[in-house]
């Protein structure tokens, strides 16, 4: 890393910031695809924006990047099997799984806390990650009550507070 800041200082460090563990899933020609995404912001409201970072090495973001669309699935605190599903590489990952498609025929999850379907808005290269902005087309929310985190290095569901 530049200016001398050691790479796994910065990812112990960082990684004190907890963060949406998100599956961001496309339909393409060659079937449906989807990957975890631990880096999900909100970007604008005016127009509804999202960011997702992908990393430049994965598999999975060609296929969804050429489909123009895709749709972004907020696991619930119970869903741990399904983030390790969407996180290896390669094989069948839809296999067995039931899913509902979305309006534009993305895959939703079962269990997810919310869904936000997005038009792939712009793409820019930051670092060793593409920063991919989709533009919001629809979303919703469900009834599962916490969302699943990833903090220190670790998945974790949130406390509840009285």
């Amino acid at each position: 890393m530049s200016q001398g800041i050691d790479a796994g200082r910065f990812r112990r460090v960082l990684g004190r910031v907890p963060t949406a563990v998100t599956v961001t899933t496309a339909d393409t020609p060659n079937g449906p695809v989807g990957l975890v995404i631990g880096s999900f912001v909100s970007v604008s409201l005016s127009p509804p924006l999202v960011g997702l970072f992908v990393d430049k090495q994965s598999t999975s973001w060609p296929h969804i990047a050429s489909a123009g669309s895709f749709a972004v699935n907020v696991l619930g605190h119970d869903q741990h099997e399904l983030c390790a599903r969407f996180a290896r590489s390669g094989g069948d990952k839809f296999e067995g799984l039931r899913w509902t498609p979305s309006s534009l025929g993305h895959p939703l999850l079962p269990g997810a806390t919310a869904w936000i379907e997005c038009g792939l808005h712009e793409v820019h290269e930051i670092g060793d990650h593409f920063l991919a902005v989709g533009r919001v087309l629809d979303l919703a929310e469900a009834d599962a009550p916490h969302p699943l985190v990833f903090h220190k290095g670790t998945l974790r569901v949130l406390a509840a507070t009285t």
